[in-house]
């Protein structure tokens, strides 16, 4: 059946970033919820395979194994996820479509995507979820939520760049399988390694970190982060968003929109003098 040349992905991308920018606000708005819940059931599915593995190491590529279900569902039942979407500097680059139009997909899949991880976040913990394996998995939760808010701005940062390089790289190969599987098995290694080094997304950041947030709300969850000794006094909404997000979101944003994106489109798309 061959596959897509990197060209081709690059020219292929241009129509998709279109049809992406273009979209109504509403149905991009519903898409990007769904994305999100994607992303959190790929980030929940993870910890409880991992919850309890030793050595730490062992734990990291079970969850690297498993976490891709989220963006193979991602893209293979369609939805508006923020990080992949920052290869709308594609079509941008190309003329193709307009600096407010990229922004305004942005923002507007950003929330969507906030409100769908948080979604799925605060129906788990309002189910019991967290009481697996006797409360191991709400230590998790605490445990993950609460290293990610005390990231240094540098360190968050960096580890967005390289998380949305590998991710965008995902979706890039992806594109260039002409049938589902070709597309799974492409897709699947780079997030393996993003998952496995600690790399920063800022999307499934929304699902972990608010889950550690409405976490804090159940007695029975916080009474096993503090029998396991975890600090879960750093988790709190100004950190969420002022010390993790942000500077996730911008490493994110130059990791898929320079290091790729416009990386790809100056190889096979600008056009010489």
């Amino acid at each position: 059946m061959g596959i897509n040349s990197p060209k081709e992905i690059a020219q292929n991308y241009v129509a998709i970033g279109k049809t992406k920018a273009n979209m109504a606000i509403d149905k991009m708005f519903l898409l990007a919820v769904i994305a999100g819940a994607f992303i959190a059931f790929g980030g929940v599915g993870a910890a409880t395979a991992s919850v309890g593995v030793t050595p730490a190491s062992a734990g990291k590529l079970i969850s690297g194994c498993v976490f891709p279900g989220g963006l193979t569902l991602v893209l293979l039942a369609g939805s508006e996820l923020f990080t992949g979407n920052c290869l709308l500097s594609i079509p941008l680059l190309e003329k193709e479509i307009t600096v407010k139009q990229m922004l305004r997909n942005w923002i507007v899949v950003y929330l969507g995507n906030m409100a769908g991880g948080m979604l799925v976040a605060a129906g788990l913990v309002c189910s019991g979820q967290y009481n697996m394996f006797d409360g191991a998995m709400a230590v998790s939760v605490f445990s993950t939520a609460a290293a990610k808010c005390a990231l240094s701005f540098s360190d968050a940062f960096i580890k967005g760049v390289f998380c949305n390089i590998l991710v965008c790289l995902a979706v890039w190969v992806s594109f260039s399988a002409k049938d589902s599987a070709g597309k799974v098995i492409s897709l699947f290694f780079p997030i393996l390694i993003f998952v496995v080094c600690g790399f920063e997304h800022c999307v499934a950041n929304m699902y972990y970190i608010s889950a550690g947030l409405f976490a804090k709300n159940i007695p029975s969850y916080v009474s096993a982060a503090m029998a396991a000794g975890v600090n879960i006094d750093v988790i709190t909404w100004k950190n969420f968003f002022i010390t993790n997000l942000i500077p996730v979101t911008l490493g994110n944003i130059v990791g898929g929109a320079v290091c790729v994106g416009a990386l790809y489109w100056y190889i096979y798309l600008k056009k010489e003098r």
